[in-house]
């Protein structure tokens, strides 16, 4: 009897971690002759899976910005009642309740059943390797293709990051047509911390999915401000997202305890374009801010 798809992928052997480090051509290979395989698998998963995967939508966001959106999108001069949700904890750093911390335990309940999915998915390696994360977006090979996450996926860039971002930061507008995502775990004695560094992006979306009451010490992050040169340090809590624009550089703490699992959303320009911050940019208003850009995505991944 032939294998289904879902079997198929099942039955793939993973690269190493080592060739992956090593960025060995055999590595891509794996990703780019599997591509259309991993997507069927995904689809045909979450379709066998139906009755047990929990319901994963905008129900899982916070009502009060999931609110305060939806208004902006239906009238653009109301989108001050989306300003007033964003908090400033450092020069140009916000943070926002983004997910209902009594809804997270959906989405983990959602990303358990992908990890005991059996099927490959390629972990993200930048800067370092992280061995409990995933690729998000469909530009990235081994991303993790279930319909109805990228659904939500698509809706948190559309709906909510790119306005979010032109209403904090107006010179991206016309850099954040393109996407790109991943998640990232810390725990104790695997991936513990990342080194200072900056994002190859306009703007970058960091939120926290740790159930309320699960707790983790250490694995804070410091935000660079580059007029006093002074370090902002942050520790996350459940749901709260964090958006700055990509040339902040930050750094995250080794983790000493427990686990500290986020989705990190990045918007940029065609072919990794990002704004000049230091050449005056003509500004948006409203109406044009709350539109979603006519711009096809590129092939273009930055790692």
């Amino acid at each position: 009897m032939s294998m289904n798809s879902l079997q198929l992928a099942r039955s793939l052997e993973l690269p190493s971690r080592e060739a992956m480090l090593q960025r060995a051509p055999s590595v891509q290979m794996f990703w780019n002759n599997n591509k259309t395989l991993l997507e069927a698998a995904w689809a045909q998963w979450e379709t066998s899976e139906q009755e047990r995967l929990t319901k994963i939508d905008d129900s899982l966001l916070d009502s009060a910005l999931r609110d305060a959106v939806t208004e902006s999108w239906n009238d653009p001069l109301q989108e001050t009642k989306v300003a007033n949700l964003m908090h400033e904890i450092a020069p140009d750093v916000f943070q926002f309740q983004l997910f209902d911390p009594e809804r997270l335990a959906d989405l983990r309940h959602y990303l358990d059943a992908v990890a005991d999915a059996e099927i490959p998915l390629r972990p993200p390696y930048g800067i370092a390797l992280n061995r409990g994360g995933a690729m998000l977006d469909a530009r990235s090979e081994g991303y993790l293709a279930a319909p109805s996450f990228q659904n939500l996926y698509q809706e948190l860039l559309d709906k909510y990051m790119r306005p979010i971002a032109r209403l904090l930061f107006p010179e991206t507008m016309g850099y954040d047509g393109q996407t790109f995502g991943f998640s990232i775990q810390y725990q104790a004695n695997t991936d513990t911390s990342l080194r200072l560094h900056t994002d190859a992006s306009s703007v970058t979306l960091n939120v926290n999915l740790n159930l309320p009451g699960e707790t983790f010490t250490g694995s804070e992050v410091d935000f660079y401000d580059s007029m006093s040169g002074k370090m902002n340090r942050y520790v996350f809590e459940p749901g709260v997202a964090v958006i700055h624009r990509g040339n902040v550089a930050h750094a995250a703490h080794p983790i000493t305890s427990g686990k500290r699992t986020n989705f990190v959303l990045w918007l940029y320009g065609k072919h990794g374009q990002t704004p000049s911050f230091h050449v005056p940019q003509t500004l948006a208003d409203a109406h044009q801010r709350w539109t979603t850009p006519d711009q096809t995505p590129d092939s273009m991944a930055p790692f």
